[in-house]
């Protein structure tokens, strides 16, 4: 079980306070963390035959390219749009 010093390092360095009952808890809560974690390492580890990896990547599903209206001429016709516009910029009330 991971010690309660260590629970108020990592705390101090995550910047927090813990009351007592929290502290036991966070106790209990990275024990059962890191126990998981020792349980995964222990997992047989899946065998790959590198001789069917294939790394042909041509047009592997790939999208056809196509042509959008580039960010200049969005902002045209935004603007355009607008109901007060002047020199090419949005017009709008004064706020200060």
């Amino acid at each position: 079980m991971i010690s309660k010093e260590e629970v108020l390092h990592i705390a101090k360095l995550s910047r927090l306070e813990l009351t007592d009952k929290e502290t036991e808890n966070m106790q209990k809560n990275l024990s059962a963390i890191l126990d998981y974690f020792t349980v995964l390492k222990g997992a047989p580890k899946a065998k790959m035959d590198k001789s069917k990896i294939s790394l042909d990547l041509k047009n592997s599903g790939l999208r056809q390219d196509e042509v959008i209206l580039s960010p200049a001429s969005l902002a045209n016709n935004l603007v355009a749009m607008a109901p007060d516009k002047q020199e090419g910029y949005f017009k709008v009330k004064s706020i200060l």
